[in-house]
């Protein structure tokens, strides 16, 4: 079975501030033999969205700014928490200072209720128990900060190995650039097309790209399968087992 993986160069166009031109790039997935999986975290493998949301409101109401419902956030997460707090924020109160004053409220909450609401989706804990006996590589690659997702990670999947859980850290650029991604294959010692990068937005459909890495969309996460499919992902799960047979 042929699927289609789109990668971007050559700087053309700016979806989601990131410059890239679409570029296809075909494979066959039953010839590729795949050694590492690599999971986008919160809209992937947990549901984390209430737990966010409510942080946010709880920071934003302490300063007098207007609250969002938890559909809202579904769509304003994905580029990390100063980029989360920016968004949540009024136009007109996007200040350096103030962004930053309320992400300091909003970690204060939330890294201590980050397991409040949070759940793995249903069939995630047996895929990965499932890739784990199969002998195949894990990581985690995402744009929360580092100690919320080792904490979740580490509370939700406890008898998991995870290569890497990589988190947005100090000095390291987030998602969509690839790095993080680049960095877990350096550490691994797996090649791209020995690879798969599964996540649920178009900023991780960028980020697999940009990284030479085949893309999987999953269509349980916080974002519409449109916005994959316009930025070139082609290829689709709708439950987690499904991506079992990208390894074969």
């Amino acid at each position: 079975m042929t699927h289609k993986i789109v990668c971007y160069k050559n700087v053309k166009e700016k979806p989601f501030g990131v410059p890239i031109q679409k570029v296809s790039l075909d494979f066959n997935k039953k010839q590729l033999m795949k050694k590492l999986i690599i999971f986008d975290l919160d809209g992937t493998l947990l549901d984390t969205i209430v737990d966010l949301g409510t942080s946010v409101n709880i920071a934003l109401k302490k300063y007098g700014f207007p609250e969002h419902d938890m559909e809202t956030y579904r769509f304003m997460v994905g580029n990390g928490i100063t980029k989360l707090i920016e968004r949540a924020l009024p136009e007109d109160q996007r200040e350096a200072s103030t962004i930053e004053q309320v992400k300091h409220t909003f970690l204060n909450h939330y890294l201590p209720h980050s397991g409040d609401y949070t759940r793995p989706y249903p069939g995630i804990p047996e895929l990965l128990t499932a890739l784990q006996r199969k002998g195949i590589l894990l990581a985690v690659a995402s744009n929360k900060v580092q100690a919320a997702t080792e904490n979740v990670v580490s509370h939700f999947f406890p008898t998991i190995h995870f290569e890497n859980v990589l988190g947005q850290r100090d000095g390291i650029p987030t998602k969509p650039d690839p790095s993080i991604l680049l960095s877990i294959l350096n550490q691994t010692g797996c090649q791209a097309d020995e690879s798969l990068y599964v996540g649920d937005s178009g900023i991780d459909v960028i980020t697999a790209a940009q990284a030479h890495i085949p893309f999987v969309g999953v269509l349980w996460g916080f974002r519409p399968k449109e916005e994959l499919a316009s930025l070139g992902a082609t290829s689709f799960v709708s439950t987690p087992e499904e991506i079992l047979s990208f390894l074969e």
